[in-house]
């Protein structure tokens, strides 16, 4: 007989699936004072014959509890240091992807991999993702991959990116290290790392994109720079009579925050008003993702001008550095987490409102050249709060490789406690010739 854990005490635990000796064990634990001394000596015995993969779990769930639990902290240690060691636990799923539910990797663990994205390189894939901690967003830790053969059972490959210590390093320890997206470039053979890169200590003030390579897809990932965006340059859709117009705003001499979000301030946004003030640092970098055509050449997608306008810039034939060639997309719209896919010849891109943590509506916009016009199109999803995207925000939008299926894939926040921030990936269908994202409770990606 199976036990849910959900029915015991919330959904914020790694624990997952468990028999009903084991799920008792949980509940007398979760009745305070718990008397660790007393516990491990009663079931030792009976734990011995658990599956090591269950013992792991009960390690991690007893450590997640908060102390009112236990009379004393030695309570805790004691218990724990009773359970047998997992020597090679392994979990095996069923094949199955259950959005917004714990998602446990090879040892039980929930996959530590947000706002990322998913590799498909020589019939592997390879999902990359920030770590995250119990208690910050900050990165403590680095990029984390992991990696499997059907999309649904995922082995944890360790960091690919790490942090470091070095004060003033631009990977200090601290630093916000955000929407990591791995690439692979066929010219040199290396794998090719883009994320969202903020200084420790400096807010969200940088607005870097962070660039990095590696010989192997699990890494490690040797950091190459960061830095805003083609300084000095303006974008192609952007003529020569509007930069002069943008450049001269009298709001931009004085202010550009002045009277903002009125009309006349909107109207200037649009213009280019941010892009001009930037246009000697580079322009900003924040949310982001990666996007390789059909021809090889390689596009970096990010939200710019103050998170108001999204920016599509050509990267280099080893997609290590920009070409200088770049777009301005739906100026003034504010979009964030784009995701970007290609059918048929249109290039369709799902973004997000700036809610900060709190969902939003989705929005979707499409073209049938990378360079635009960009046209926008209502929110794809539907079902259960499809207006507030299943309580997600986009991240990425994989092509499965060999197929005209396409999986998009979202993050629920959970700003106090990001660790257990969730996963939506949701196959994309059709209806009326655009994209549709339907909520499934649950679903398997062996069966697209």
């Amino acid at each position: 007989m199976q036990g849910d854990f959900r029915k015991i005490g919330g959904d914020n635990s790694y624990l997952s699936v468990f028999d009903t000796k084991f799920s008792y064990i949980c509940e007398e634990i979760r009745k305070p004072p718990f008397n660790g001394r007393i516990y491990s000596r009663v079931f030792l015995a009976s734990l011995a014959n658990f599956a090591t993969e269950n013992l792991r779990q009960l390690r991690a769930y007893i450590l997640k509890l908060p102390l009112k639990y236990f009379m004393k902290l030695t309570h805790v240690l004691a218990f724990v240091t009773a359970l047998p060691l997992a020597q090679a636990p392994v979990f095996a799923g069923d094949g199955s992807i259950r959005p917004g539910e714990i998602w446990p990797d090879n040892t039980g663990v929930h996959i530590n991999a947000h706002g990322g994205g998913v590799l498909a390189h020589d019939g592997k894939y390879y999902w990359y993702g920030e770590h995250k901690s119990d208690h910050t967003s900050s990165a403590l830790v680095g990029v984390t991959c992991y990696s499997s053969d059907n999309l649904s059972d995922w082995t944890n490959c360790g960091v690919a990116l790490k942090v470091v210590d070095t004060e003033g390093h631009d990977l200090e320890r601290g630093c916000v290290l955000e929407r990591p997206k791995v690439v692979y470039n066929a010219l040199t053979g290396k794998y090719v790392m883009w994320f969202h890169l903020e200084l420790k200590g400096k807010g969200y003030a940088a607005a870097r994109y962070g660039v990095a390579t590696a010989d192997n897809p699990e890494g490690p990932f040797t950091y190459l720079r960061s830095g805003r965006v083609l300084p000095g340059i303006y974008p192609e859709n952007m003529s020569l009579a509007e930069r002069r117009e943008a450049a001269a705003l009298p709001r931009l001499a004085s202010d550009p925050w002045a009277e903002a979000w009125s009309e006349p301030w909107r109207s200037d946004v649009r213009l280019g008003m941010f892009n001009a003030r930037d246009i000697v640092s580079g322009q900003m970098a924040r949310d982001m993702t990666v996007f390789v055509d059909d021809d090889g050449k390689a596009y970096h997608i990010f939200s710019s001008e103050e998170n108001l306008t999204l920016v599509i810039a050509e990267l280099s034939a080893d997609y290590t550095s920009h070409t200088g060639r770049y777009i301005r997309v739906a100026p003034g719209d504010q979009n964030e987490a784009p995701a970007i896919f290609k059918k048929d010849g249109t290039y369709w891109m799902i973004t997000s409102g700036c809610t900060g943590w709190d969902p939003n509506e989705a929005r979707m916009y499409s073209a049938t050249s990378i360079w635009g016009p960009w046209t926008r199109h209502k929110n794809p999803c539907r079902g259960p709060k499809a207006e507030l995207t299943f309580g997600g925000q986009s991240t990425y939008i994989l092509n499965v490789p060999g197929t005209d299926n396409f999986i998009f894939m979202a993050d629920i926040w959970r700003p106090k406690h990001p660790s257990d921030a969730r996963y939506v990936w949701l196959p994309i269908s059709w209806a009326d010739g655009k994209p549709t994202v339907e909520w499934q409770q649950e679903w398997k990606p062996g069966e697209l």
